[in-house]
């Protein structure tokens, strides 16, 4: 009987292996690629908000009393939708002076409200008095409350929001 030599050539099955896995590589490459891509992409996006939002018309607001204007922003965040709800107090001193103060407490961020008879915005949750300026008067809040920076355009004022 001839023993069968060894050829250095490929037989028909080691081919057909090679070429089908080959093959097989890049179909999955090309289908799988934009599966991954479309999973992935919404986590590896930041949204950042830097938007001038209108509170209306300037003279809406009273001298010498703060106003609250409220007002709602949606933030989408890869499959996650989320809604805040902002607020500010608009106060003007004079007819050339405006200041946009937010009505969040600087100590656990609770909603502030304006108390005529007090003259100050009190905050509900640790009996925090802050000035019409949005200085502190009295409580646990480490610093004055926030100032937005503002713009008056064609009698509207509208206010800086930067989220991100």
């Amino acid at each position: 009987m001839a023993k069968k030599t060894s050829s250095p050539n490929l037989d028909r099955r080691d081919f057909a292996k090679i070429v089908m896995t080959f093959l097989g590589s890049i179909m999955g490459a090309i289908v799988g690629l934009p599966i991954i891509g479309y999973i992935i992409s919404p986590a590896l996006k930041t949204q950042e908000v830097d938007d001038w939002i209108s509170l209306g018309a300037l003279d809406g607001y009273p001298i010498g009393t703060p106003k609250l204007f409220s007002f709602t922003r949606t933030k989408v965040n890869g499959w996650e939708r989320t809604t805040n709800s902002y607020g500010v107090y608009v106060v003007r001193k004079s007819a050339a002076e405006t200041t946009v103060i937010s009505n969040v407490c600087t100590h656990l961020s609770c909603r502030v409200k304006w108390d005529e008879e007090a003259h100050a915005y009190l905050c509900p949750c640790h009996d925090a008095q802050f000035e019409i300026t949005g200085e502190v008067i009295y409580g646990p809040p480490p610093r004055a409350m926030d100032e937005y920076e503002f713009k008056i355009e064609d009698g509207n004022i509208l206010i800086h929001l930067t989220e991100g």
